[in-house]
């Protein structure tokens, strides 16, 4: 191999004089083994220049491409905690082919598939229901507009609040509402609302929300991000203490109703750094109880439901309808049981069912069986089945009044003041 730019020095050492020598001292010499210098270079001036300059990986190499910042790719991996390498996606040709595997598919993206467990798919709602139209148009529209807002020139609250008594159907009429328009949304409780380390709460919803985000980037779905009972998780009632969580939650909703396309989980800010502007729907039962700067017009659009006479005999009789309840039937039960909320009579069907159940349990070889029966039997076995109860006006009318009798009970008999008698109402 030829020797460039090698510069080789050998030194002498003096020799030892002495009186009798007549030669002279030796002066120390070097000998310099080097490559010719070309007509165009400077000497030590383009040996300078090399040193100083660094040597690039490749000329289309993107991983020392600068930003606006002048921070290149692997600073940005290692600032940013949700862009590690394998949240690039597992795809062919990007990662080693060993990390990849025949069994999951030349392109897939096993993070992407991880993340999606938290949004929610409505397979399981089989059948015909019925659909209040002014739940539907109120839902849609807000849907639509979020969607469009950026061509159109108002102001869109990006939080639609649907409040009403308990039991109305708020939660199922939305849910049916997203399975007809093919909506996936990420659903969240109020029990998610409040945890035991500081911050956490509001870090779910901001993670959640980009998650929506990235549904409809890359799945190019619609999506909604959804909160049930907020009330319950946000409300003050009576001496309730507002925790640090409490407010961090509130305050992280009324940022993203202000500004619903720049969203952090913790990293760094960037200006490139946007998501899609992805629909709040919450529901509750006193909005009241909320922060009013929350609700205020801008940020929430609220809708109070409450249903009325025809939309309960239509929601009721589909729901009836494979159990050969007529709708002439339906209005019957209604009237017998009025200002009932909807789930009312669903627990009517359910109660009819437990006469059955019981008498299930006896074929079975009763109670003292049934752990052998639901829970160890071999794979191959089956559970014995269940012939479900034929539906009567009758039994349905003999439930209500069971149900009945035991709201009043619970209105009526407060055992809390044969409890503590000593303490004044």
């Amino acid at each position: 191999m030829a020797l460039a730019n090698i510069s080789l020095r050998f030194k002498f050492p003096p020799l030892q004089s002495s009186p009798s020598s007549t030669f002279n001292l030796r002066k120390p010499s070097s000998i310099s083994c080097s490559k010719p210098s070309s007509a165009g270079d400077d000497g030590g001036k383009g040996a300078d220049d090399g040193a100083s300059k660094p040597r690039k990986l490749s000329e289309q190499s993107s991983w020392e491409v600068k930003d606006s910042e002048g921070k290149d790719y692997l600073y940005r991996l290692g600032a940013e905690s949700d862009n590690v390498n394998i949240a690039v996606g597992a795809r062919a040709g990007m990662i080693d082919d060993v990390f990849i595997g025949d069994f999951l598919g030349k392109d897939s993206d096993i993070v992407f598939d991880y993340r999606q467990k938290a949004t929610r798919s409505f397979e399981h709602l089989q059948g015909d229901y019925y659909i209040a139209p002014t739940f539907m148009d109120k839902v849609a529209v807000h849907i639509v507009k979020n969607y469009l807002a950026s061509s159109l020139n108002i102001k869109i609250p990006l939080i639609l609040g649907i409040w009403g008594g308990k039991g109305q159907g708020k939660t199922f009429q939305t849910e049916l509402i997203f399975k007809t328009m093919g909506v996936e949304p990420v659903i969240m409780s109020a029990g998610e609302l409040e945890s035991d380390r500081a911050g956490e709460p509001g870090k779910l919803i901001r993670d959640r929300y980009r998650t929506a985000s990235q549904v409809i980037q890359n799945q190019g779905k619609m999506s909604v991000l959804m909160i049930n009972d907020i009330d319950a998780g946000l409300g003050r009632f009576g001496e309730t203490q507002m925790t640090v969580n409490n407010q961090i939650v509130v305050g992280t909703l009324m940022n993203l109703a202000d500004n619903p396309t720049r969203v952090s989980v913790g990293q760094d800010w960037r200006e490139a750094d946007t998501v899609n502007r992805v629909p709040l729907i919450v529901t509750g039962n006193d909005f009241s109880r909320l922060y009013a700067p929350l609700i205020r017009e801008g940020r929430m659009e609220k809708f109070y439901w409450q249903p009325t006479r025809e939309d309960i005999v239509n929601i009721v009789s589909r729901m009836y309808e494979k159990d050969g309840i007529s709708r002439k039937e339906v209005v019957s039960i209604v009237d017998k049981f009025p200002n009932q909320a909807l789930d009312f009579y669903g627990a009517l069907r359910s109660r009819t069912y437990d006469r059955s159940i019981l008498k299930w349990v006896d074929e079975v070889g009763g109670i003292e069986t049934l752990e052998k029966t639901l829970l160890r039997r071999k794979r191959t076995q089956e559970i014995p089945q269940f012939i479900p109860p034929e539906q009567t006006v009758e039994a349905l009318l003999e439930s209500g009044y069971s149900l009945i009798k035991e709201q009043k009970l619970i209105n009526e008999t407060k055992l809390s003041k044969e409890y503590m008698k000593n303490i004044d109402d």
